[in-house]
């Protein structure tokens, strides 16, 4: 594997990343050249969407060929370019052989939810600490349990008496790990549905890998009222999904929300206002959890 590193400014990056990717490049990454300096300049949008801008002042952009002529060909070609003007080529370097999957496995550890709640990848041993878990790798749905929005849903759940979850609905549930944690916390009705059948599939094989009883399926799946509704998504579609949600809610049933921003608290609140008060129940690193109960 060889590595064709490019300097661009910021107007370039993306003609230049397209015409990488004309080039049969395997991959194109982009990055803050003045990184780790004084220089170094943020940049990032919502969780979500997407940044504001396609590179920074100084981007170093970095293509992936199997190959060290197709390196050199896109190499010689890019210099050519009329758009390749104010750009630099840094170089063409050997990209040593790695045990790739080893090596993703490696940034994937066990998490503590609570110190006797843990999600742990199944190439990992279980900690002795460990009373209740969830074995889940990384797969095409979101929720690993190291983002703090599941994190936080899971020491909720986790925190609540012995049998009050009542029938649980997980809305929006990636890869089920919500709708798991709460089978695993007693809960025994379970539905949990998502947008995305890729999901729903990812949902049933985690929960027959952790041996839990639970349903899946589109949004539609949904129906009735529940004793606890889960959403974690994002704020915008919490806002849009507030009649929806709220009116699945059984009385004396609570409600939980992640996916939200600290400055979006009020938001949430108002968006909700006609149907439940929301709180703040929990927070971690910009991140909070929001409940409310009918």
């Amino acid at each position: 594997m060889f590595e064709l590193s490019l300097l661009c400014p910021e107007d370039r990056v993306e003609t230049i990343s397209d015409a990488l990717d004309a080039l049969d490049a395997l991959s194109v990454s982009v990055e803050d050249a003045d990184a780790q300096t004084e220089a170094e300049q943020a940049l990032f949008g919502e969780p979500g969407m997407p940044p504001p801008k396609d590179g920074w002042q100084r981007s170093r952009v970095v293509a992936l060929f199997p190959t060290e002529e197709l390196a050199q060909v896109a190499r010689q070609l890019l210099s050519l370019q009329d758009f390749f003007e104010g750009c630099t080529i840094l170089g063409v370097n050997n990209v040593p052989e790695q045990d790739w999957v080893r090596l993703t496995q490696s940034q994937f550890t066990p998490v503590d939810i609570t110190p006797e709640f843990w999600i742990v990848p199944t190439w990992h041993d279980m900690p002795e600490q460990a009373k209740v878990s969830i074995r889940l790798d990384p797969g095409l749905a979101f929720g690993t349990g190291t983002h703090p929005t599941t994190r936080m849903c899971l020491r909720w759940i986790a925190r609540q008496p012995a049998g009050s979850l009542g029938r649980v609905l997980d809305y929006g549930c990636g890869s089920g790990i919500l709708a798991i944690g709460a089978a695993k916390f007693g809960a025994v009705d379970i539905d949990a549905v998502d947008i995305d059948t890729a999901a729903v599939d990812s949902t049933l094989l985690n929960a027959q890998a952790n041996e839990v009883q639970l349903s899946a399926g589109l949004p539609d799946k949904a129906s009735g009222e529940y004793g606890t509704v889960l959403a974690n998504i994002l704020a915008s579609p919490l806002k849009v999904l507030a009649p929806l949600l709220c009116a699945h809610v059984a009385a004396g049933g609570n409600l939980v929300l992640a996916g939200i921003l600290e400055r979006q608290a009020d938001e949430l609140k108002e968006a909700y206002a006609p149907w439940v008060k929301l709180e703040v129940a929990d927070a971690q690193d910009g991140w909070i959890l929001m409940t409310a109960s009918r």
